[in-house]
């Protein structure tokens, strides 16, 4: 008799991805105003664009880490509950590339699945 387990089914997304994002688009809105902005006295446009890419980098990465958190917090309320049940061994061990399932009756092979 296979055995049944309740699992938790979500779509959880990738953190890395958001906080590279995050932080490209710091680095693009440091350039801008870096770039377009008036220069002080004393100071050069690389300094300014410089001090302004590790404010808001780091903003990009804060803002891009609490979307993500907002995302995943989200996903957890949407996960779904499903129930699985266990394999026989003779059937786990068959490999899962092979494609060859006889029909009942006739004894023909059907075509491999995609």
């Amino acid at each position: 008799m296979p055995s049944q387990r309740r699992i938790t089914v979500r779509r959880a997304p990738k953190y890395v991805p958001f906080l590279v994002a995050g932080a490209l688009l710091g680095a693009i809105v440091a350039a801008i105003i870096g770039y377009t902005g008036p220069v002080p006295d004393g100071y050069t446009r690389g300094s300014i664009f410089g001090y302004f890419l590790v404010i808001f980098v780091a903003a990009g990465l804060l803002v891009g880490g609490v979307v993500v958190l907002i995302l995943d917090r989200v996903s957890i309320a949407r996960a779904r509950k499903a129930i699985v049940e266990e394999l026989p061994e003779d059937e786990a061990e068959e490999a899962p590339g092979e494609g060859h399932a006889e029909t009942e009756d006739d004894g023909e092979q059907s075509p491999p699945s995609p």
